[in-house]
């Protein structure tokens, strides 16, 4: 079955009862059991355990990244710290990308600690110096590729192979490209995390999370994880986020087809000092980006030649384009990293990381592409 017959059929079939096409929404605390003897006769007793609208997108997730089985969760940061709640204890170590989700960065900085694992950052893209921080306590690897907001691209097959050397597991965040640009389990990894919120849901709507394992043991512990902490999505949530997903492909391919000539238009500009997007054959890793995914995404980092000041001043005064948090989404976003979504990284990582003070970051979404140039350029024009 091809990817876009699994967006739309996947895990849903029409109400048996009604012959509705789409899934009920099974807005519904508890299930009542026929008997004590035939608890959970019919799947469901509390919707903190399993939910029917829930384990419907479940079952789609886990079909688009032809993974074993889906978990989905209250958020994306829900269903990384169900990870790691659900598979590291005390006295384990986990070595995480320099370069993350700041949300992901904040909790494993400031809580995993906390229950004595020992957390390492390294470079992902530096196998020799990540191979390094990698010992014999470490049980979990954990990457993102393409990063937030860098775009750095970290080559997965290796680091998997590294990884698993080691005994560990690789765990990987796919939000940026999705199952449909790219398949982390093709390339050797153990786990894959989503923000739902982002392509998935596509629409600003929702804000959720889901982790696809390739391992029934896995799903057994991170979804006992995820019961235990009340990390869940709501049915609604679930619904919404299921809708989305239908049309997850069409949207990627005229969203990063926009992304292309905005980041062309911006590598020429006088104004600008550097581009990063992996479509472009200047992005050091463009190379790789063309060998282990089918795309190469809708997000768009950037810096302009007066730095921050000249960054902010842009955002603030460009149309069309959002100033806000978010992405992937059909509306088209603008985004400061380091006041925004990395604000709680330490100046001194950011820097190494490569999130630079002035960095811009664009969420390309589907207003006609001349629209979106021509937003950037008068804004340009005024700075």
């Amino acid at each position: 079955m091809g990817f876009r017959t699994k967006q739309v059929h996947a895990g849903v079939e029409p109400d048996p009862v009604t012959g509705a096409i789409l899934t009920p929404i099974h807005q519904s605390t508890t299930f009542v059991q026929d008997s004590v003897d035939e608890y959970m006769g019919k799947g469901y007793s509390y919707s903190r355990g399993g939910n029917p609208t829930v384990r419907a997108l479940e079952v789609k997730l886990a079909a688009l990244e032809e993974g074993v089985d889906a978990t989905a969760y209250s958020s994306g940061m829900a269903a990384t710290v169900a990870v790691f709640l659900g598979l590291l204890q005390a006295g384990d170590r986990v070595v995480i990308a320099d370069v993350v989700y700041g949300g992901t960065y904040r909790f494993a900085d400031q809580f995993l600690s906390k229950f004595g694992v020992e957390v390492t950052f390294a470079d992902a893209t530096d196998l020799g110096a990540f191979a390094g921080a990698i010992t014999d306590e470490t049980r979990l690897v954990f990457t993102e590729s393409p990063a937030n907001p860098t775009l750095k691209v970290t080559d997965l097959a290796a680091v998997s192979e590294i990884t698993h050397a080691r005994g560990a597991l690789h765990v990987t965040d796919n939000t940026f490209l999705t199952p449909y640009y790219q398949r982390p389990f093709e390339l050797g990894a153990d786990i894959v995390i989503h923000s739902t919120t982002k392509y998935l849901d596509g629409h600003n709507a929702t804000l959720g999370g889901a982790v696809v394992v390739n391992d029934e043991d896995l799903q057994e512990r991170i979804a006992f994880a995820r019961i235990s902490a009340g990390l869940v999505m709501s049915p609604m949530v679930a619904w919404l986020t299921l809708q989305g997903v239908k049309t997850l492909s069409e949207r990627m391919d005229r969203q990063s087809a926009s992304a292309i000539a905005i980041a062309e238009y911006l590598a020429g500009h006088e104004k600008v000092d550097y581009v990063s997007y992996p479509g472009l054959p200047s992005h050091p890793a463009h190379e790789l980006s063309k060998r282990q995914a089918s795309g190469f995404g809708a997000m768009v980092g950037f810096e302009l030649s007066g730095g921050i000041e000249s960054g902010k001043k842009l955002m603030d005064a460009v149309e069309l384009w959002s100033l806000a948090e978010n992405l992937g989404a059909v509306e088209s976003l603008i985004t400061h990293p380091v006041t925004m979504t990395h604000a709680s990284v330490p100046a001194e990582e950011r820097l190494k990381a490569g999130i630079t003070d002035g960095l811009v970051r664009l969420s390309v979404g589907l207003e006609d592409v001349d629209d979106l140039i021509a937003a950037l350029d008068e804004a340009l024009q005024r700075i």
